[in-house]
Order: C-alpha cells, then sequence, then structure tokens
C-alpha cells in the first residue's frame, strides 16, 4: 500500500485556508466545520504515516489512538473541535434556528486556533517519522 499520508495532510492544510476564509466571509459556522475537518484529515495523515487505518470523525478519539497518544491539552482541542462536527451544519442541530445563527467570531477563532494548533502537532510527528 502506497503512503498517501501526504495527500491527507496537504488536503488538511487546505481545509484550514477554507476555515479562514469562510470566517473571513462571515460564514462562522462553516469555518467551524471547515477547521474541524482540517484537524480530523491531519491526525488520520498522522495515523497513515505510522502504517495505520483510522476511521471516524472524532479527532480526540483519533489523537487518543495513536500508539503514542497526544498530551491531554491537544486531546481536549479535539474534543472543543468535535463539537462542530454536526450542528455546524445540520438545521435540527440545536434546538431552534439555522447552525448560522449558533456560531460567530469568538467560535470560529477558537476552531482555527486549535485547528493550527493539531496541524502544528501532527506535522512535527509526521517530520519525525522521515
Amino acid at each position: 500500500m502506497s503512503d498517501r499520508s501526504g495527500d491527507w495532510f496537504n488536503q488538511a492544510l487546505r481545509n484550514l485556508e477554507q476555515a479562514e476564509a469562510s470566517q473571513a466571509d462571515d460564514r462562522h459556522e462553516w469555518a467551524c466545520f471547515a477547521a474541524q475537518q482540517a484537524a480530523e484529515l491531519a491526525v488520520k495523515a498522522l495515523h497513515l504515516k505510522r502504517g495505520q487505518e483510522a476511521w471516524g470523525h472524532s479527532v480526540a478519539r483519533l489523537l487518543s489512538e495513536l500508539p503514542e497518544p497526544a498530551g491531554p491539552e491537544i486531546v481536549d482541542q479535539g474534543r472543543v473541535l468535535d463539537n462542530f462536527y454536526v450542528p455546524t451544519r445540520y438545521p435540527n442541530g440545536h434546538p431552534e434556528g439555522p447552525p448560522f445563527q449558533h456560531y460567530g467570531h469568538l467560535q470560529s477563532s477558537e476552531a482555527i486556533r486549535y485547528a493550527g494548533e493539531i496541524i502544528e502537532f501532527v506535522s512535527s510527528q509526521m517530520a519525525d517519522q522521515e
């Protein structure tokens, strides 16, 4: 099986760029979702780099399932991002109102920052694998 971890990591970087662009366009729900996706793909890239398959969408779980699990702060950042996987996209994800009414600059800034830190962690771990 060929190593596709670079493809997954590069898409993670692009998803983070999308999160930043969505935030700039006041589409904070999409910024939060894209940030979650960026972190998810980055962690899956690290699993692939280590010769493992990774399934699911929980960033915190994916980080915890690494052979050398990430530290508790990074896992907690994953937990925050996990909260943006479903409710940012579906009108029934909140008791009332569409997703865009529930997310603003505060949430998207935190999501982008956490995704960036997870991507930095993954990047350093992947570099150690070289």
